[in-house]
């Protein structure tokens, strides 16, 4: 057994991290990967000679060259840990809990206060609690069945977000009444406590499988729409208008559009 370490010049963030996860795994030969993308180098455990994997990572045109091969002993004392799926486990199964409870709170707190920023808000988070539920099923799973999990929650956002932009215009052009902004700034509030502490719980997973990679995309975007439904209702508040509100609602669907957009890129890789 080997341990080969490349540089690759390119690899800035998780979405080329993903690329070279989806060209290697499965390749024969190839029993392990670790990135660091602080010092861009990708560490492969595998048999035989490096060539073919310097080949792949050549297809991507990353920038990548080879660093030290060197030979495993034979107890694999230095090779890279596998995923711990338990750990990933746990992780998916609190924030789809942490997902699921805000959803319920924050739509009948929109219904309620007649807020379309706190339902467009809840919507995304029913889009992730279901996400983070596809993702259990895709723990420990081969990396083709990651993908499909990850493409299908890409697709399932992007839905939300379409029936969300046109309720959206639906609201614009008919009569709405103004919503209640102490409600739109107090619940937005908890909910942006409640996704912190699920970004926490996902980073101390560590994983970096594209399904758990997508329950990350997806969160980040949710802390991106807490801020921006607390900022319409102060704007709601100081001019008692409908307007931030519906404002807010549409720009949170093109989040979700985004992350959608985002999430289908990684998986098509």
């Amino acid at each position: 057994m080997n341990r080969t370490t490349f540089h690759v010049e390119k690899l800035d963030c998780a979405a080329e991290e993903h690329l070279v996860r989806m060209r290697l795994e499965g390749e024969p030969g190839i029993e392990r990967l670790a990135f660091d993308l602080a010092t861009r180098h990708i560490t492969v455990v595998h048999t035989g000679s490096p060539a073919p994997i310097r080949a792949a990572l050549d297809e991507l045109q990353l920038g990548a060259r080879e660093v030290e091969t060197a030979l495993l002993d034979a107890d694999g004392d230095d090779a890279v840990e596998a995923p711990d799926t338990a750990e990933e486990r746990r992780a998916l199964w609190v924030v789809f809990g942490i997902n699921g409870a805000l959803f319920v709170g924050e739509v009948v707190a929109g219904l309620l206060a007649g807020s379309m920023g706190l339902v467009a808000d809840s919507f995304d988070m029913l889009a992730d609690a279901l996400v983070y539920g596809l993702s259990l099923a895709a723990v420990g799973a081969v990396a083709s069945r990651k993908t499909r999990v990850a493409r299908l929650s890409g697709y399932l956002q992007l839905t939300l977000a379409v029936v969300g932009l046109a309720e959206v215009v639906r609201r614009f052009v008919a009569p709405a009444a103004v919503p209640e902004p102490v409600t739109m700034i107090v619940v937005s509030l908890v909910a942006l406590a409640g996704n912190v502490a699920a970004l926490r719980v996902l980073a101390r997973a560590r994983s970096r499988e594209a399904h758990m990679e997508a329950s990350r995309i997806f969160t980040s975007n949710d802390v991106k729409v807490n801020v921006l439904v607390i900022a319409a209702g102060v704007a709601v508040a100081l001019t008692a208008s409908k307007w931030p509100d519906l404002v807010a609602g549409g720009l949170i669907f093109l989040i979700v559009a985004n992350g959608a957009r985002r999430i289908l890129a990684l998986s098509r890789s």
